[in-house]
């Protein structure tokens, strides 16, 4: 069997999730650097985009024949971006922020092929309700290292009915890859 298409990620989050739906695909991790793009006067679903854009790009150059799909995924509070943590304390404070009111995972998802210009991005967006948690479920988790790598430092996959209350659109968005969002871009190439 051939590729369809390639992952320009090193999520394993993304590449499980593709593998449950069956997917033929090789992982090529991009080295985007995330930190050189601005949050400045753009909203948080365009700063997701840009960054999945970039990533499926970089990979594109290099394979031009082949589709590349890119993505990246972040939470937003209020309008401002809470990315992966840098460390424990970091872990912490995001937890604290984000389990104490509703917040939106977004992830965006771009595909390209620049033998044939392709050039598709689109974004999901799901919210999350959060449930109220205690001082020590924070200093679980934090102990654990769940949190390491995450963007809004949980996986709802691990954490899930414990910090989540309920959620309003994709389930999977929440893991880091819309699989709705994914087999509907995806259907006109495969």
């Amino acid at each position: 069997m051939s590729t369809q298409f390639i992952l320009a990620s090193a999520s394993p989050r993304r590449k499980d999730l593709l593998n449950g739906a069956g997917y033929r695909f090789e992982t090529i991790p991009s080295e985007v650097d995330e930190s050189a793009f601005s949050t400045e006067g753009i909203t948080s679903c365009e700063h997701t985009m840009q960054l999945a854009l970039a990533k499926a790009t970089a990979i594109a150059s290099k394979y031009p024949d082949q589709l590349v799909m890119g993505a990246d995924t972040i939470v937003d509070l209020n309008g401002h971006v809470i990315g992966k943590p840098r460390d424990a304390v970091h872990a912490e404070a995001i937890t604290r922020s984000l389990f104490s009111q509703p917040h939106l995972v977004i992830t965006g998802l771009a595909l390209v092929r620049i033998a044939d210009n392709t050039e598709i991005i689109h974004a999901a967006t799901t919210t999350v309700y959060p449930r109220q948690l205690t001082d020590q479920q924070i200093a679980d988790h934090i102990k654990s290292g769940g949190w390491k790598g995450k963007a809004g430092a949980y996986g709802i996959q691990e954490t899930g009915d414990e910090f989540v209350e309920r959620i309003e659109g994709s389930f999977t968005n929440v893991m880091g890859l819309p699989m709705e969002l994914v087999e509907v871009l995806l259907r006109p190439f495969l």
